[in-house]
């Protein structure tokens, strides 16, 4: 592959952020919302687990 010098390198660079295609309004606030939605539903999960594996703990343990 044939080096190319920093002007050449960087007027690539602004050719392929042009080819970029960006999420609208829409679709970003959708994902964060589906996001937030996963990680709440992980929490509660990993808490209930947590609490489970503490019950038992305690039961061995006395």
């Amino acid at each position: 592959m044939a080096k190319t010098g920093p002007i050449e390198f960087l007027k690539q660079v602004r050719q392929e952020a042009l080819r970029v295609t960006w999420p609208t309004r829409k679709e970003t606030t959708q994902s964060t919302i589906v996001v937030f939605v996963m990680v709440m539903i992980s929490a509660i999960f990993l808490f209930g687990i947590d609490q489970i594996i503490s019950f038992i703990i305690q039961l061995i343990l006395g």
